[in-house]
């Protein structure tokens, strides 16, 4: 099937439920496992994590949380039948994590990669990260943002004014 048939298919929702958390698997848990066999992997004491290294739980929590809570929000709001390649939806969400950040997936995402490296000690799961990071606000980003303003004209200019592209910082009231 070429580029040009993906674009029109449209897939079912409980598809992209079964789909949504075995990429999220792949991409966030299995792929940093891997890269961390690949090298070496400091502050590890025999085959256990030093106490350094599970500071990195302090990321991996609230990252795969925010990637379950984003996608569980895009599930539910999602029409019945969902368009294949998933790049800009058909739909804008700007409530929960979508009123911190424009791109709170990406944000989870690369918390998560950041907390895995921390935990394996593992150069191979950073340089990962980065090279994630890169792709992402070089590639990702402007090209969603391109094509949601394209979908959605004016409302999508107001939310991109209302919510910071990475992440709002609550500031202490004076």
């Amino acid at each position: 099937m070429t580029a040009q048939h993906l674009r029109g298919l449209r897939i079912p929702r409980w598809v992209a439920a079964v789909a949504w958390p075995l990429q999220l698997l792949l991409l966030y848990v299995l792929a940093p496992a891997i890269l961390a066999n690949l090298g070496m992997r400091y502050g590890w004491q025999g085959a256990q994590p030093g106490p350094g290294n599970a500071a990195g739980v302090l990321l991996l929590a609230p990252g795969l949380l925010g990637l379950g809570w984003v996608a569980y929000r895009h599930l539910v709001t999602s029409p019945r039948a969902a368009k294949v390649p998933p790049f800009a939806p058909d739909y804008l969400l700007t409530e929960g994590a979508y009123g911190w950040s424009r791109n709170p997936m990406y944000v989870a995402g690369i918390t998560t990669w950041i907390g895995w490296s921390v935990y394996y000690g593992s150069p191979c799961v950073m340089a990962g990260a980065a090279l994630a990071t890169a792709v992402i606000a070089g590639v990702a980003v402007p090209y969603e943002e391109r094509s949601l303003e394209a979908r959605f004209g004016g409302a999508y200019v107001c939310y991109k004014e209302s919510a910071p592209r990475w992440l709002k910082v609550p500031r202490r009231p004076r």
